[in-house]
């Protein structure tokens, strides 16, 4: 599974300007997407085999990534609001 197909812009390909403008101008956010980020790789790692993990903790890192996609939709529509 490749990175990029997780990455915050892939995710939302029409959301390209509000993206940048959340990530230049709110903290919050760009914390968001870094744990999003980390979150990702270490899911990726997990998958590869690269390490291990229960299937439990695997199953809570994917709730974690879909709270923090949550998160940022809810950022996003609110941007769009604005």
């Amino acid at each position: 599974m490749s990175e990029a197909r997780h990455d915050l812009h892939a995710l939302f390909p029409d959301e390209g300007p509000i993206l940048h403008a959340l990530k230049v101008e709110d903290a919050r956010f760009r914390d968001l997407a870094d744990r999003h980020h980390a979150i990702e790789v270490e899911i990726q790692r997990l998958e590869a085999g690269l390490g291990a993990a229960s299937d439990e903790r695997l199953e809570e890192l994917k709730k974690q990534r879909l709270r923090l996609l949550d998160e940022v939709m809810a950022m996003i529509a609110a941007r769009k609001v604005e």
